[in-house]
């Protein structure tokens, strides 16, 4: 088994390569191919082998791998573990380049609730997915990534902004946030420009270009740091570190070879309210259980059955106690960095964690030999919320919400423990084997 720090490494080498959703989705899926994973098509008929390895990807960004168990499904249930491929930021709008003043710049519009004064002043560019017409006259969706640093958001300098360092950055959405790209060129239309930009990466005809969904990212890559290397620092820790922690609990021998129905389900569109066709609140777990079920002949009271047995980890990261803001935080609840995964609980059930599932996941942390702690919100704060009730409902499967501390959560710059993620992994494989 790999070290904390040898895991850590793969993580960062993980997000390093996921700068958008789609990349991530892409990301796991090469981790699976390596363990002989086969993709299936939602449109094509499924033949399903007793051990064997699936995934199936929706819209490019959701994705969810699967391992037939050797027993039954209304014996053994499904045990799943669910996360987010996406997290908040900046994409770009459709008609997105003007001219103003010399520059051009690249609009955008905000996704999620990022930090946004986070993303001043540092190194970003696009990536994402671009959908154009082949030599065939077929739409074909390809991704794109530009590795060099395409895009900045200035500061205004603190001689015009005297009362930033006491009230704060405040950025307006509409007029501020802006990206500047370029000096104007002479003679070129601003979505002429853009456009070229990215038929140039793709190497495909402008005219054959039809759409995209471009994300903003930071090029800065993850890094180590603290006098013992202690932490990790990267964009998007929430959530592609639980996917990567799931996915690497998922990939062992003993873990393949099992006799429950193994799944990890990671949704794009969470950080929006996961609405959509791929999201949480959509129907592509259920579509995919439902469709393993019924590959074997199992009636529609089988598969309630297995449902019925079913168990399920959403894993998104927790609020690490930061002791320069003690008001931030319920005294009684406070979760350190390298103490352990998080039990996430709250009593309006915007975590789906009850006290059988937490008993349950305290024995699956006792037998992995791994510390864990419990959250609780300040009570007269709003409570964030994960998939886990969303899918907790739609399936009527019990489950628990748990994370890793985190460090601030929705800055474009977020910081973990090493050992807190080395712990995840433990703990997700022990539930899958268990």
């Amino acid at each position: 088994m790999l070290s904390a720090h040898e895991q850590v490494q793969d993580l960062l080498d993980f997000i390093d390569a996921s700068p958008s959703p789609w990349h991530a989705v892409q990301s796991v899926e090469t981790k699976l191919k390596a363990y002989q994973f086969v993709k299936l098509s939602e449109t094509a008929a499924w033949n399903l082998q007793v051990g064997g390895r699936y995934y199936v990807v929706r819209d490019d960004s959701s994705i969810v791998a699967f391992v037939q168990g050797k027993k039954a499904l209304v014996d053994t249930g499904f045990k799943l573990i669910g996360a987010h491929t996406d997290s908040p930021g900046f994409r770009i709008k459709p008609n997105p380049l003007t001219a103003l003043d010399g520059l051009f710049r690249v609009g955008v519009e905000i996704y999620g609730g990022p930090i946004i004064a986070t993303f001043t002043d540092r190194d970003l560019s696009l990536a994402g997915r671009v959908n154009y017409k082949d030599a065939d006259n077929s739409i074909v969706s390809a991704l794109i990534k530009f590795d060099q640093v395409l895009l900045r958001l200035p500061n205004l300098a603190i001689h015009m902004n005297r009362a930033v360092n006491d009230e704060g950055l405040k950025l307006h959405k509409q007029m501020e946030l802006p990206l500047i790209l370029s000096t104007v060129v002479q003679d070129y239309l601003p979505a002429h420009y853009f456009s070229d930009l990215l038929q140039d990466k793709l190497g495909c005809g402008v005219d054959k270009l039809l759409s995209w969904d471009l994300a903003v990212y930071d090029t800065q890559k993850g890094v180590f740091w603290g006098s013992e290397q202690e932490f990790f620092a990267d964009s998007q820790l929430d959530n592609l570190a639980s996917c990567h922690a799931a996915t690497l609990a998922l990939l062992n021998d003993d873990v393949l070879d099992n006799d429950s129905t193994l799944v990890c389900a990671f949704f794009d569109h969470e950080e929006i309210g996961s609405e959509s066709n791929k999201g949480a609140e959509g129907s592509f777990l259920s579509d995919v259980l439902q469709r393993i079920a019924f590959s074997h002949a199992y009636s529609a009271e089988d598969y309630a059955r297995a449902l019925a047995k079913s168990f399920m980890i959403s894993a998104d990261m927790a609020h690490a106690y930061q002791p320069s803001f003690p008001l931030a935080y319920d005294p009684d609840h406070k979760v350190l960095v390298n103490k352990g995964p998080v039990i996430k609980i709250n009593a309006s059930h915007r975590y789906s964690t009850e006290s059988i599932s937490q008993a349950q996941f305290i024995d699956w942390c006792a037998q992995a030999e791994v510390p864990y702690q419990a959250y609780s919100h300040r009570s007269d704060l709003a409570c964030g919320t994960t998939i886990g009730p969303i899918t907790s409902a739609k399936l009527g499967i019990r489950s628990i919400d748990v994370g890793n501390p985190l460090w601030a959560m929705h800055s474009i710059r977020e910081s973990a423990g090493v050992f807190d993620h080395h712990y995840m992994i433990k703990v997700l494989r022990q539930f899958f084997i268990a």
